[in-house]
């Protein structure tokens, strides 16, 4: 990673509150460190922070994310009941999931149009609504 990316990083956590440790700065860099949105699972960031120069453990991986999420830097999205996509957007909008792929990607938000919600239950308010789209290649 270059000094930008690490000051990238770095700005990120701080900007929202989080001491910038040598993991969180290294998957941070990950995440980040160009500018560029992504969608990642906690084990593909681990493979990737196992390649570079500064490796971590799959629980600190897993740590380091709850606490971005917690930091609201990051957006869980769950696709199934066993796979979460960790999303550098955190804007409210769509996703593509590729099913034939295990791929998570922006769908575009001016295309969804949601016309009516349920009333949220007595003493519950609706936090917030999840898209996601499952796709498969035709055949």
């Amino acid at each position: 990673m270059t000094s930008e990316s690490t000051r990238i990083a770095s700005e990120w956590l701080i900007g929202a509150g989080l001491r910038p440790t040598r993991q969180r700065v290294t998957l941070a860099e990950l995440l980040v460190g160009d500018g560029q949105h992504r969608h990642v699972t906690a084990e593909s960031l681990f493979e990737a922070a196992s390649a570079g120069s500064a490796p971590v453990s799959l629980a600190t991986v897993y740590n380091t994310l709850r606490a971005f999420c917690d930091a609201r830097l990051l957006q869980e999205v769950t696709v199934d009941g066993q796979r979460s996509y960790f999303d550098t957007n955190t804007s409210d909008h769509p996703h593509f999931y590729w099913e034939d792929e295990g791929r998570l990607t922006d769908a575009p938000a001016d295309q969804i149009r949601i016309a009516r919600l349920p009333d949220a239950p007595e003493g519950a308010e609706i936090a917030s609504v999840d898209v996601v789209i499952r796709l498969r290649r035709k055949r």
